[in-house]
């Protein structure tokens, strides 16, 4: 029995066995557990980061009523990618009737219901900017490479700044027609014009198919940081803000709330030429009231991330907190320096140190407590980018990466740094943690050295000078450097460039405004400043030779440790400047520029001519503005170069 019963068992065991073979052999698959092909692909996507219904009902009724124009009253449908719910209408209490409802409510205006894609993450993006955006590919280091369209570069002359009782009286206003230029950025329009230009934006954006809006924040400081909504039809853009702006937690997210300014960027559609107060079909217009910007006519990403810096410009101050346009860095000790610079002078370069933590490279703002960076990435240009010489921007160009206007190979995707062949002006953006000795949070101390950069293409310049408090407000507000031969058409010769703070163009308080309150903070702090020629010596363009980067890397070197503050000094003529001696390994001829010049008189006679372009730049800020006393608005004028009648101070 016992036998038979074993049997009995093997047998049932035997069978069990074969069914399950036979099921694998069986030629029919597994049942799909998705109704249709869209669901299968709903299906193939997890979230490990669910959101609540009525978080997720905040957000819809939050950008429906971002959205809303006079031609549309109810806003688009909101998703989070091409899902099966994105069929669906709204639902909720911000639209509280039938499908065939929300279709009539949209038919006034011949409108259906748009996708809106919120907050994506860069592989949402990419997969959206690969799909729907022509000019658009992946380079071989990742990087997404699209092109901005016929706008390479801002546009400062269509930049417009409504003129309201709440903001005029602090706005630094461009001249009007027919009067002096004084170097303003902010040309002004009514509100009228302005809100016919946001309904022609938002009317524009609302008639796509698909909209993408980031919120993010702006400043890295909590008690100051703003909270912005960026509203744009592009997923480069999109991702560029991503880049640009600091990404909010899930917690940060679900709290956002009404943001405290929005920009909608309508790039690809012109704005009326024929309104009020514009001059071609591009218009990048600021409303203080609102808190809006609106973008016509222009798909360069930048004029967003500028935008918010000309915001942080004004309600910054308004708080007694000074903004910069500037890159930073912090050393071991926790000393920290700042680093003003124009567009090839070596600011990004110079802050981006393997040897000291990148607090940010391009904006920030110096508070009670110290500073912080506005941003929470980097904006670099790319032009003639080697990996020998900056690994640490080279290696930031990576997945999550936008790469605008660059020329790439078409087969192995390699990108040629060195080709013009699109713009002069590419650029990169990435976030600021691609860069490996990033400190986050992106705060630091009281800044112990500022350094100003310049690239004197007129050869006259020291390669570093130390500046009393006077003389650093009088090339703070001066904010030099020289175009050269060849960068655009019709310069032939070196031609000086004064832009004031080192970013006049989005300065929007009188120059005198920040330099005041920079000199205050110097003299509470005891902060050391510095001029930094990174140009040329030897002679001007074309005849010298330009500055060895290892010797300014040596001269930056020698800042931070204290070696410079120390060495003996000799002053130079006209200028005033007070010129180290010695430096380590920096030649000592290097260090004096009238050395390096094989004619003295042409020295002279060039070391002349910039100081009278200095002079001259100066007299509209002279009187000070009334931002500072008038015994203080003459030691900035004397600060300067002095009367070039004998060619000596």
């Amino acid at each position: 029995m016992p036998i038979i019963k074993d049997d009995a068992s093997d047998a049932s065991h035997l069978v069990d066995e074969r069914a399950s073979t036979y099921r694998l052999l069986e030629p029919v698959s597994h049942p799909s557990r998705a109704e249709d092909l869209v669901d299968l692909h709903r299906l193939q996507k997890s979230s490990t980061k669910p959101r609540q219904d009525d978080v997720a009902q905040k957000h819809i009724d939050s950008l429906s009523e971002t959205l809303k124009s006079s031609a549309r009253v109810a806003g688009p449908k909101v998703v989070r990618g091409e899902t099966k719910a994105a069929q669906k209408p709204p639902t909720g209490p911000a639209f509280a009737f039938t499908r065939s409802g929300f279709i009539r409510a949209m038919s006034d205006a011949g409108l259906k219901p748009t996708v809106v894609h919120h907050n994506l993450t860069p592989a949402e993006l990419y997969e959206q900017a690969l799909q729907y955006e022509a000019g658009t590919n992946i380079v071989a280091s990742g990087a997404l490479a699209t092109l901005s369209g016929a706008k390479t570069g801002r546009s400062p002359r269509d930049k417009r700044v409504v003129r309201e009782s709440g903001s005029q009286a602090d706005i630094w206003w461009a001249a009007a027609d027919g009067q002096p230029a004084n170097g303003a950025p902010n040309y002004e329009m009514d509100e009228k014009t302005f809100i016919l230009n946001r309904e022609r934006a938002v009317d524009y954006l609302n008639m796509l198919e698909r909209l993408y809006i980031f919120d993010g924040f702006a400043g890295w400081d909590p008690e100051s940081r703003i909270k912005v909504r960026v509203v744009c039809a592009r997923a480069y853009h999109a991702l560029f803000m991503y880049n640009m702006l600091i990404r909010p937690t899930e917690k940060e997210l679900a709290e956002f709330g009404k943001p405290d300014f929005t920009i909608f960027n309508a790039g690809a559609f012109p704005v009326n030429r024929y309104t009020s107060y514009m001059s071609s079909s591009t218009s990048v217009d600021i409303n203080l009231r609102t808190r809006e910007m609106v973008i016509l006519g222009t798909q360069y990403a930048g004029e967003m991330k500028k935008g918010i810096f000309s915001v942080m410009h004004y309600l910054m101050p308004k708080r007694g907190i000074l903004s910069l346009h500037s890159g930073c860095n912090v050393g071991a000790a926790e000393d920290v320096t700042l680093f003003f610079g124009l567009s090839g002078t070596g600011k990004t370069t110079l802050s981006t140190d393997p040897a000291r933590p990148l607090i940010g490279d391009d904006e920030h703002c110096w508070s009670d407590s110290g500073v912080f960076n506005i941003e929470g990435g980097c904006y670099a240009k790319c032009i003639g980018l080697k990996k020998s010489s900056e690994p640490e921007i080279y290696n930031a160009i990576r997945f999550g990466s936008v790469l605008e206007n660059v020329v790439f190979d078409e087969h192995t995707r390699d990108v040629d740094f060195d080709s013009n062949a699109v713009t002069e002006n590419t650029r990169a953006s990435y976030p600021i943690d691609y860069i490996p000795n990033a400190r986050i949070p992106c705060v630091g101390p009281h800044p112990k050295n500022l350094i100003l950069l310049c690239c004197d293409a007129f050869g006259v310049l020291p390669p570093v000078s130390r500046l009393t408090k006077e003389q650093a407000m009088y090339h703070f507000i001066s904010g030099y450097t020289a175009k050269v031969a060849g960068t655009e058409m019709g310069v032939t010769e070196p031609e000086a460039t004064f832009s004031a703070c080192f970013g006049g163009a989005f300065l929007m308080w009188h120059p005198m405004k920040y330099a005041a309150m920079l000199a205050q903070k110097m003299e509470q702090h005891g902060t050391s400043a510095w001029l930094v020629n990174t140009g040329w010596t030897g002679g001007r363009y074309g005849v010298g030779s330009r500055i060895k980067l290892r010797y300014t890397r040596a001269i930056i070197d020698g800042i931070h440790s204290g070696e410079l503050a120390a060495a003996e000094t000799t002053t130079t003529p006209i200028f005033s400047l007070h010129v180290p001696t010695k430096c380590t390994a920096v030649p000592d001829e290097i260090l004096n520029p009238a050395a390096q010049w094989s004619n003295k008189a042409e020295f002279d006679k060039t070391l002349k001519l910039l100081a009278t372009l200095y002079q001259d730049n100066f007299k509209k800020y002279g009187d000070g503005a009334g931002f500072v006393s008038v015994d203080l608005a003459k030691s900035i004028v004397s600060a300067g170069p002095k009367s070039t009648t004998n060619g000596h101070a």
